[in-house]
């Protein structure tokens, strides 16, 4: 049998190319352990709008475009690249979906060719996990050593000098998220248990990324002391359509592809199905009529979840071409999960507003005649 391809590839192998073009590109100064300059680490984020860049990629010549992989203003990458070449941690926060865990992996692909150095905030989050363990078999053999040590993701990346992603981190026991205070400040870990190596210094390019949704504002509040050791930015909801729809679009071909699987994807569905979410989102439709916002997020993140899961509708048990109906059959477990209010406000929605816009178009018609799929 064939070797199985991964799921979800890091973004060093999925963009492998892309940074490769990059980086025989790349003229500017380059921070000390960094792979790329920060501006070539934002012409990676944002792309190069169409411009193909030429070098060598597996033995041939070639040309590559840089696709845009955020969609948002430039000025928050450029704030994110410059707080990561200072002293301080960066910090996204945001509403669920907003791309911040995208946002971190990139800046770790692009910037230490490793986006894998990852610690997942959970209740259960100690701080051996985020500084180290060891491997008892070899502790009980041989005492403490280098050997018996095993490394956290931020003491690898202290020792590389490498960036560390803290994914939501709120999402720990304020004591836990404390660990990280001496890290940030003092840039060293200390290792009593090895005696005469008992510090590791941070190597130049250490730096700590972490994420942590608006929404988790209160489950384990951060303390002043750690919240001085980050620089805070706000990764927000998108609120152009147009780049919405753009970015849909690509995450569900791309879903879509890795199951090498093609659906036809009509501009007016897609357009459905992004409109709803921003009304939703928002509260209020694009003619002014204020609505109940649901109190899931309806994030892009949730529509592209919708508009791939759509589409593996319509190529399994449709005629392989996206229709309203899809999106109407996937929005109830995929965006909206376990409360019936918000079953209630969707399907309000659909009988005012969707039926108001069915006159101006086959597709918002054919999206209210659905509306038997969206419960009682």
């Amino acid at each position: 049998m064939p070797e199985a391809t991964s799921i979800q590839p890091p973004a060093e192998q999925r963009f492998a190319e892309e940074l490769a073009a990059l980086a025989a590109n790349d003229k500017a100064e380059r921070p000390e352990n960094w792979r790329l300059s920060p501006q070539a680490v934002r012409q990676f984020i944002l792309g190069s709008d169409g411009a193909a860049l030429a070098h060598d990629w597996q033995g041939k010549k070639t040309k590559t475009v840089i696709s845009r992989k955020y969609y948002g203003e430039t000025a928050l990458i450029e704030r994110c690249i410059v707080t990561l070449l200072g002293q301080r941690g960066l910090m996204l926060v945001g509403e669920p979906g907003t791309a911040k865990s995208m946002l971190s992996e990139l800046l770790g692909a692009a910037i230490s060719a490793d986006s894998t150095l990852v610690i997942q905030g959970t209740a259960g989050t100690t701080d051996d996990h985020i500084k180290y363990s060891w491997n008892y078999a070899l502790l009980l053999a041989e005492g403490p050593s280098q050997r018996a040590l095993v490394p956290s993701a931020i003491h690898t990346s202290m020792k590389r000098g490498a960036l560390a992603r803290f994914e939501e981190i709120t999402r720990c026991q304020p004591e836990i998220q404390d660990t990280l205070v001496s890290l940030l400040s003092d840039k060293a870990m200390h290792i009593p248990e090895l005696g005469d190596d008992a510090m590791l210094y941070a190597k130049r390019g250490f730096n700590i990324i972490a994420t942590a949704n608006l929404r988790d504002r209160g489950v384990h509040e951060m303390s002043s002391a750690l919240k001085r050791r980050f620089n805070f930015e706000t990764v927000p909801a998108l609120d152009d359509k147009k780049l919405e729809m753009e970015l849909v679009r690509k995450q569900a071909e791309a879903l879509l592809a890795g199951s090498g699987i093609s659906v036809k994807c009509p501009e007016d569905v897609m357009e459905v199905l992004v409109t709803t979410f921003q009304d939703l989102r928002q509260g209020r439709t694009e003619e002014g009529t204020v609505i109940e916002k649901p109190s899931t997020v309806m994030s892009t993140a949730e529509a592209v979840a919708v508009a791939h899961a759509a589409a593996l509708d319509a190529h399994y048990f449709g005629k392989g071409v996206l229709e309203p109906e899809h999106l109407a059959r996937q929005m109830l477990g995929t965006a909206l999960k376990d409360n019936p209010e918000d079953v209630k406000k969707l399907r309000h929605y659909v009988d005012v507003v969707v039926k108001a816009r069915s006159a101006k178009s086959k597709a918002w018609t054919q999206f209210h005649a659905a509306r038997k799929w969206l419960g009682r």
